[in-house]
């Protein structure tokens, strides 16, 4: 009769231990996405990539406030002196001809998203490298940093 309450007890004993390494995550369970507070690497690109895109968009349509809604909002003071003036992103003396993301990566402060924008003043035109800097702030993603410059495209994946 021993043997029949003990095999029992092993058995729960085994299945309590089996549902706790699941619940910990030990085996199975949790994968990066389903943790709060990281999101997966695709969805970090694919969210500073949008971010950049609207940024670049709005430059373009000279659309001030669309601009300013992608940054994060301490960056919101320092946007609102600078965007309109002689040497801001949305100044009246030039336009954005094309621009065009060449690489998202991570990078020390968030997802580092290098662009090249060509801006057409009068006859001239000039293409300049800049560098965003794309962060999460509570639940969504912003612009953090704008600088020029840009990361060397990533080599090509080798067949």
């Amino acid at each position: 009769m021993r043997v029949t309450y003990q095999r029992p007890a092993i058995v729960a004993l085994l299945a309590t231990v089996s549902f706790t390494l699941v619940g910990c995550g030990f085996v199975g369970g949790e994968n990066e996405a389903e943790q709060p507070g990281r999101a997966p690497a695709e969805e970090a690109m694919l969210k500073s990539r949008e971010r950049v895109q609207a940024y670049l968009d709005a430059m373009a349509a000279k659309d001030v406030a669309a601009g300013r809604s992608q940054l994060c909002a301490v960056l919101h003071e320092a946007f609102d002196a600078a965007a309109t003036e002689p040497n801001g992103d949305f100044a009246d003396h030039f336009e954005v001809s094309t621009s065009e993301i060449t690489d998202v990566r991570p990078g020390p402060s968030g997802q580092e998203v290098s662009t090249a924008v060509t801006v057409t003043v009068g006859k001239k035109k000039a293409t300049r490298p800049l560098l965003f800097t794309v962060t999460r702030d509570g639940l969504d993603w912003c612009i953090s940093d704008e600088r020029p410059g840009a990361n060397s495209p990533a080599p090509a994946p080798t067949p």
